[in-house]
């Protein structure tokens, strides 16, 4: 089942929270979450700028709120991916 599909039939956080069916692919998530990210920092750091005069991609977004966009994803989900790491530590268990 699709995450996405749980919440708009209505399951809440805590029910999804305890939702354990997903918890063997983790390890692709994190990694396709990874390829992603990495996708998006190529896009807004390195890939080079081709436009023509009056197209649409003329008049560029904000880079320096596309970055910070960017990086405060980054973080979130480095946080959330190394959370079965770091709980025990933050929670004495």
């Amino acid at each position: 089942m699709q995450p996405l599909l749980l919440v708009s039939l209505g399951a809440t956080g805590t029910w999804i929270g305890n939702l354990s069916i997903l918890a063997p692919y983790k390890p692709c998530f994190i990694a396709a979450t990874v390829v992603l990210l990495g996708y998006g920092h190529y896009l807004v750091y390195a890939k080079p700028k081709v436009c023509a005069p009056g197209a649409a991609c003329a008049r560029p977004l904000p880079k320096r709120s596309l970055k910070s966009a960017l990086w405060a994803a980054s973080i979130l989900i480095a946080v959330a991916a190394s959370f079965d790491y770091l709980a025990p530590l933050l929670l004495g268990a």
